[in-house]
């Protein structure tokens, strides 16, 4: 393992630690019982909380595993070269891990090969503008490409600029105070870009970040601050740093921007893979966070859940937890987080799973499973819709009961929306309603397509291979799991194109409109020119009219010029090659996000 390796295995094992329990787990013989405490020093006192059986065999293995990453992270700590000293007459070294010079540059020429990001032109142009006096915070989950944006501004640098660079590898046991001492020399030896990596690691950061902006920033100097506990940064921004910060924040990943910089195409990849930027070439499914459930429940809980444990531990000294403090006492919050992303995409899953069985789209579905040419099938003919619809409706709330491990209130789930929405995570997409104009409700969208369509459609099978489900031939079961998936991702098409329509568009409206029967899947509105535009939105490659039947009913067309303005244009957004027909056009949807 080499030195960069080493760094960054130190920076996650310091994650890990510092979301695990400390302390241990005891026992007492009363009587002929045994109880469990969990036992914990805090501020030179000793507090034992009493435990049930099963929270302390839990509470137990977590405290190992906090031990034995300690006792890793001593290991590498010791590995580490010493600290470099900065090039003035002071041979003092520094406090933080530094890299300058030679080190910096070997640490940075690997990207400059990698393409670039969108927001690498707002990064590198805030380095060399006349800003003054704030502080650039680039902020995002984990994997979304921030330290290598870093890396690609510095490769990016003439040698002269380049010598006047440092980058700070921050860690949890660093403290403001080493960082300022650290800073004041390199702002001595003449050092005037600085980009500090994982600052949210310090405890005292989110109270202290003014530091930065007051003091450094004021003097000329241009710093950088990343890290993926996104939420300590949006507390620093409204408090500390309020007025003296530029946001940069890189958890939302498009399509177009998964198809250039990664050179992956198509819609459906990008369904089941998009929300990383990892860089795995061909292999991009097999490495990706989203490759299966497994490792998306671990992203999950690294980069989401314990990232929002973190920032709330060190906010206010952990004074905001508000009504997640009982669920944090009593180290359930984690898993609280990931039973909230979780309830997301079971709502969706479900709601997605009673359209496909009550809409005209499965007879549809069955009809071009009949004319297939290759392997010709009339399964979907033999289900009866009503059974299958009811025993899989049925075995989602069996599976929801069952895998509920934690009671999580509506006000917790509440708070906890709050914090995802805050982190990008979650969008919101309005749903307007004809003839109830002032009904309006909204759909949610998880920002990382390939999160949520894994854990879907691993929902879908466990309740394929559920006994309740099984009356089915194994055949018939593969139908119906094959055109669940489906529909998984054409629902997930929608909401891609909604969602990245109302981001390229923040001075339309953009929703979905639903009639008493029926619905255009997308409308655009332009509140300026009382006029619109309506979409139907389709995972097909298949043109055919029942797509656009919506769009050309002259009722529903009335009433949508009634509300919201002259119609100047009807699509259809689907997968297969560009025409019109009837006055509709028909959009490839890879063209259409891609010229967004």
């Amino acid at each position: 393992m080499n030195t960069n390796e080493m760094q960054e295995r130190i920076i996650e094992i310091e994650r890990e630690i510092s979301v695990l329990p400390a302390g241990s787990v005891t026992t007492k013989k009363i009587k002929n019982g045994i109880y469990y405490y969990h036992r914990l020093t805090v501020n030179g006192k000793r507090k034992e909380t009493y435990l049930d059986s099963d929270k302390a065999i839990e509470l137990k293995a977590q405290i190992d595993k906090r031990k034995n990453l300690e006792k890793e992270l001593k290991t590498l700590t010791a590995s580490l070269p010493k600290a470099a000293t900065p090039s003035t007459d002071s041979k003092e070294a520094f406090r933080t891990y530094i890299r300058i010079g030679d080190t910096l540059t070997k640490y940075v020429a690997q990207v400059k090969r990698y393409k670039k990001r969108d927001c690498f032109d707002k990064l590198n142009d805030f380095i060399f503008d006349t800003t003054t006096e704030k502080v650039l915070i680039l902020y995002g989950l984990r994997r979304t490409g921030k330290t290598t944006l870093i890396r690609q501004v510095i490769a990016n640098m003439h040698e002269d600029d380049l010598s006047r660079t440092a980058f700070i590898q921050i860690r949890s046991s660093n403290t403001l105070a080493e960082v300022n001492a650290d800073l004041k020399k390199l702002e001595s030896a003449g050092y005037k870009y600085i980009f500090m990596d994982e600052v949210t690691l310090m405890k005292d950061f989110i109270e202290g970040a003014a530091l930065f902006s007051d003091i450094f920033a004021a003097s000329g100097m241009k710093i950088v601050l990343s890290g993926t506990d996104s939420l300590g940064f949006i507390f620093s921004e409204d408090e500390q740093l309020f007025d003296r910060c530029i946001m940069i924040h890189t958890t939302f990943i498009s399509y177009k921007e998964f198809e250039s910089v990664l050179g992956i195409r198509g819609i459906d990849e990008y369904i089941s893979y998009g929300g990383t930027m990892s860089l795995s070439g061909v292999n991009y499914n097999e490495n990706s966070v989203f490759a299966n459930t497994k490792k998306t429940s671990e992203y999950i809980d690294s980069a989401i859940a314990k990232n929002i444990q973190h920032s709330l531990q060190c906010y206010q000294n952990g004074g905001h937890f508000r009504n997640l403090r009982e669920l944090y006492d009593n180290n359930e919050l984690t898993s609280a987080i990931n039973r909230v992303i979780e309830d997301e995409n079971h709502y969706f899953t479900k709601e997605t799973l009673t359209r496909t069985f009550s809409s005209s789209d499965l007879s549809r579905s069955a009809a071009n499973l009949r004319r297939d040419r290759n392997h010709p099938n009339d399964i979907l003919d033999r289900i009866d819709v009503d059974v299958v619809t009811k025993k899989l409706k049925m075995a989602l709330e069996i599976l929801n009961i069952e895998e509920q491990n934690v009671k999580i209130d509506d006000i917790h789930a509440t708070e906890i929306k709050e914090y995802l929405k805050l982190l990008d995570l979650i969008k919101y997409i309005d749903v307007k309603h004809i003839p109830n104009i002032n009904r309006n409700t909204t759909i949610s969208v998880i920002t990382q397509p390939g999160m949520r369509y894994v854990q879907a459609a691993e929902l879908v099978r466990s309740i394929v291979d559920d006994n309740t489900f099984n009356e089915l031939d194994i055949a018939e079961r593969n139908a119906v799991l094959n055109r669940i998936r489906n529909e998984i991702k054409g629902r997930m098409m929608e909401d891609i194109v909604l969602l990245e329509t109302k981001l390229a568009m923040p001075k339309m409206e953009v929703f979905k409109l639903q009639f008493a029967v029926g619905e255009f899947d997308m409308v655009v509105c332009d509140p300026k020119t009382l006029t619109c535009k309506i979409y139907e939105i389709k995972h097909s490659t298949e043109a055919v009219a029942e797509q656009y039947k919506h769009l050309i009913n002259e009722q529903k067309c009335v009433e949508t010029e009634h509300q919201f303005g002259k119609i100047t244009g009807k699509y259809v957004i689907y997968r297969g090659e560009p025409f019109s027909e009837h006055n509709v056009k028909y959009l490839n949807v890879e063209d259409y996000l891609r010229e967004l």
